[in-house]
């Protein structure tokens, strides 16, 4: 028996992960990573705002609801979303483990 197993019951989290969950995750971020590559691709931009860079990616995006399409609006939805998942994974990643 591993010691993780031992642990209290109130302590959730702190069991080690199994190769399947590491796979469904490594999976899932690649498929999000695909889905904002295909939306960059397909989005039409106004011919006020070309973004050629990063920075003017999230600068234009803002001018994207004005095409009215579904994969401007999703594109927005995903560029908005993508650095608070960044943020709440790091922020999982180093947060120690407090006991309850």
């Amino acid at each position: 028996m591993r010691a993780a197993r031992n642990l209290p019951a109130e302590l959730h989290g702190v069991e080690p992960v199994g190769v399947s969950r590491y796979l469904a995750l490594y999976v899932t971020q690649a498929g999000w990573l695909a889905l904002g590559a295909f939306l960059l691709t397909q989005a039409y931009w106004p011919s006020t705002c070309r973004p050629h860079d990063v920075l003017e990616v999230y600068g234009c995006s803002a001018m994207l609801p004005v095409a009215g399409g579904w994969v401007e609006a999703v594109l927005t939805t995903w560029l908005w979303t993508t650095p608070i998942l960044i943020v709440l994974e790091l922020m999982r990643r180093f947060q120690k483990p407090k006991r309850r």
